[in-house]
C-alpha cells in the first residue's frame, strides 16, 4: 500500500510540475533530506536499543531523560541548521544556486530536517510503545496518503511549486502531531505518564551518543547516492539533471522491496542463531534469503533495465525519455545491492562495527570520486553510475568483512550462484531482444513475466519453497509452478 501510494505521489509531482520546477523541489528535498540524518546523529538506530533495555529495568528517569535528549538534540541541531541556512542565503545565491526558485523552495524545504528527523524518531517510539496497528496506519498508509492528498490539492487549485513545497512542509508536520497524540495515548494506557518527573530526570549523554556517533557513517552511503548526487548535478549542470535523475531513482529503488521486506525477518533470526553459536544456521539463513531476494526481485529488475526507457516515458512523458539509460543504470546497482543479501546486517549481528564502518567510508569516498569525474561530463547517467559503481563497492566491502571478520558465511555459497547463472541468460535474453526489435511495452512486460516464471521454474529446488513458505504452495497455480 505504501509503494502504491509513494509512487503515486512521484508520478503526479513530476507530471504536474515543469522539469526545471521539479529539479528544484528535488534539489530541495535532496537537502533536507541530508540535513535529516545529520540532526539525527543516528539516534534513530541507538534510542530502540535503549529504552527498551532501560524500561525493563524499571528505570523510568533514563526512559524519559532518553527521549529529552534525543528530541532536544534533533531541534537543536535542526533549528541551527536552518538559522545557518538562512544566515549564507546571499552566499548561496551569489556562488553555489544560479536558480533562484531553487533557492526560494530550498529555504522553505530545509525546515524539513528536524521535522523529519523527529518523525523518525518518534516512529521508532511508537514501535516501543504502542501496538502494530498504530504504526501501520501511521507509517504505511497515513504518511503516504497524507502526500498523496497535498499533491492533489495543489493540482485541484492549479497551485504553484512554492505551494506544494509549505504543503509537504505542512503534511511533515501533521505526521509528527499524530506520532505525539498516538506516543500519549499508549504512555496513558502503560501508566508510564505517571513516571514523568521533569526535575529527575537522568540524561544518559556517555551511552547514547558513544553508541550513535559511530552508526552515523551507515547512512553515508545511501545520502551519498540519493542527496548528494543531486547537490553536484545542480552545482554542474542544471535543475533539468536534477530532474531526471531524481525521477526515476525510487522507481529503480523498487528494486529493494523484496530486500527490504526480508530484513524484518533476517534481522531477529539471524541474531538468535548468533546468540546460540549456530554459525552453519546464520550461513543457510543468509545464502536462502538472498537466493529468494533475488528470484523476487528479477521481475523489477527485468522490466527497469530491459525496458527502462518505456516505462520512464510511461511514468514520467516524453520529457523523460532521455531518464530511461539513468533508471537501467541505478537498478543494475540496486539489483546488485538486494541479490547481495544483508552483509552489512550480519556484520552488525556479528559486532563487527568497525569493519562496517570501514565498508561505510570506502563506498563513501568511491562514490566521492567517481562523481567529481563522470557527473561534470555526464550528467545524470554519471550520477547514476557512480551511484550503482558505489553500491557495488559497498557490497563487495562488507562481503570482504563477512570473510576477515570471521563469520563462518561461506563466499561464495554453490546454490546462490546456481541461482544467479539461471537468472544471467534469462536477463541476456530480455535485453538482446528488446535492443534488436524494440518490441512494445506490453509485449515486453509480457516477455519479463515469463522469464521470471522461467526462472522460478528453474530455481524452485534451490530455494525450497516447501521449508521456507510451504504457505506458497497452498495456491494452486503457485503449487504446480514450484513443485
Amino acid at each position: 500500500m505504501s509503494i502504491v501510494l509513494n509512487l503515486a505521489v512521484q508520478v503526479l509531482t513530476v507530471r504536474y510540475l515543469a522539469k526545471n520546477e521539479y529539479g528544484a523541489l528535488a534539489y530541495g528535498l535532496g537537502v533536507a533530506s541530508i540535513g535529516s540524518s545529520a540532526v539525527l546523529l543516528g539516534l534513530g538506530k541507538t534510542v530502540p536499543r535503549f529504552i527498551p533495555i532501560y524500561q525493563e529495568r524499571g528505570d523510568h528517569a533514563r526512559v524519559f531523560g532518553t527521549m529529552a535528549l534525543a528530541a532536544g538534540t534533533v531541534w537543536g541541531l535542526g533549528l541551527s541548521l536552518i538559522a545557518l541556512l538562512f544566515g549564507l542565503r546571499g552566499v548561496l545565491a551569489e556562488s553555489v544556486l544560479s536558480d533562484p526558485l531553487t533557492l526560494s523552495l530550498l529555504l522553505v524545504l530545509i525546515a524539513l530536517a528536524p521535522v523529519n528527523a523527529f518523525d523518525h524518531l518518534l516512529q521508532n517510539l511508537v514501535a516501543i510503545f504502542a501496538t502494530p496497528a498504530a504504526i501501520f496506519w501511521r507509517r504505511h498508509v497515513v504518511g503516504p496518503g497524507l502526500k498523496l492528498a497535498i499533491v492533489l490539492a495543489v493540482m485541484a487549485v492549479s497551485g504553484s511549486v512554492q505551494l506544494l513545497a509549505w504543503g509537504f512542509l505542512l503534511g511533515g508536520i501533521l505526521g509528527v502531531g499524530l506520532y505525539l497524540v498516538i506516543l500519549l495515548r499508549a504512555w496513558r494506557r502503560e501508566g508510564l505518564l505517571q513516571h514523568l518527573r521533569l526535575r529527575r530526570l537522568t540524561l544518559p549523554a556517555r551511552e547514547l551518543f558513544g553508541f550513535s556517533l559511530p552508526l552515523i557513517s551507515a547512512e553515508l552511503p545511501v545520502l551519498l547516492r540519493g542527496s548528494a548526487a543531486l547537490l553536484l548535478l545542480e552545482f554542474f549542470h542544471s535543475t533539468g539533471a536534477v530532474a531526471e535523475y531524481r525521477s526515476v531513482y525510487p522507481v529503480a529503488g523498487l528494486n529493494l522491496v523484496a530486500f527490504q521486506a526480508f530484513g524484518f525477518l533476517f534481522v531477529p533470526m539471524a541474531a538468535r542463531m548468533y546468540a546460540r553459536a549456530d554459525r552453519e544456521g546464520v550461513n543457510e539463513l543468509y545464502w536462502r534469503t538472498s537466493a529468494w531476494i533475488m528470484v523476487l526481485t528479477f521481475p523489477v529488475f527485468a522490466v527497469t533495465t530491459s525496458l527502462a526507457t518505456p516505462v520512464a516515458v510511461l511514468l514520467f512523458g516524453a520529457a523523460y525519455a532521455s531518464a530511461g539509460p539513468v533508471l537501467a543504470v541505478l537498478a543494475v546497482g540496486d539489483f546488485f545491492n538486494a541479490a547481495l543479501g544483508f552483509n552489512a546486517d550480519t556484520l552488525r549481528v556479528y559486532g563487527k562495527v568497525r569493519l562496517a564502518v570501514v565498508s561505510n567510508l570506502v563506498a563513501g569516498v568511491a562514490f566521492v570520486a567517481l562523481a567529481a569525474l563522470l557527473i561534470p561530463r555526464y550528467a545524470a547517467l554519471g550520477a547514476a553510475v557512480s551511484a550503482s559503481a558505489s553500491a557495488v563497492i559497498h557490497n563487495l566491502c562488507n562481503h570482504a568483512g563477512l570473510w576477515l571478520g570471521g563469520t563462518g558465511i561461506r563466499l561464495p555459497d554453490g546454490r546462490f550462484v546456481r541461482v544467479a547463472l539461471a537468472a544471467f541468460p534469462l536477463m541476456t535474453g530480455l535485453l538482446v531482444v528488446q535492443r534488436a526489435f524494440r518490441a512494445p511495452l506490453p509485449v515486453g512486460l509480457l516477455l519479463a513475466a515469463l522469464a521470471s516464471l522461467a526462472l522460478l521454474r528453474l530455481t524452485r529446488r534451490l530455494i525450497r519453497p516447501e521449508e521456507s513458505f510451504p504457505e506458497l504452495l497452498r495456491v494452486p497455480l503457485l503449487r504446480r509452478l514450484l513443485t
